[in-house]
């Protein structure tokens, strides 16, 4: 009787330990998955990374030929502005 009790528990504990093979063969197959997810993320980072590199380097250069722009109409105003108190400033000279 005993050793009836025996074979029953010993094959009871070994469904158990099938069952548990099952669930760690499943925890495995989840974090193999969880795992690959997470290398697409960290490719979808990395091309997001490279997306903003890019749009940096284009506002630069786009912030850049706006100074040159601004420089270039700030010397022609400039001129203009010399120019026409000059023009004032002789004609005073002349009519006084």
């Amino acid at each position: 009787m005993a050793e009836v009790a025996f074979e029953e528990r010993l094959a009871r504990l070994e469904g158990r330990f099938e069952g548990f093979d099952r669930r760690f063969d499943a925890l495995d197959h989840r974090i193999d998955i969880l795992d690959h997810r997470i290398d697409q993320i960290g490719q979808r980072v990395d091309q997001l990374d490279q997306k903003v590199d890019r749009f940096r380097d284009e506002l630069g250069a786009r912030i850049e030929h706006l100074d040159q722009k601004i420089d270039r109409n700030f010397q022609w105003t400039t001129g203009i502005n010399v120019m026409l108190w000059s023009t004032i400033l002789v004609s005073l000279y002349f009519r006084g």
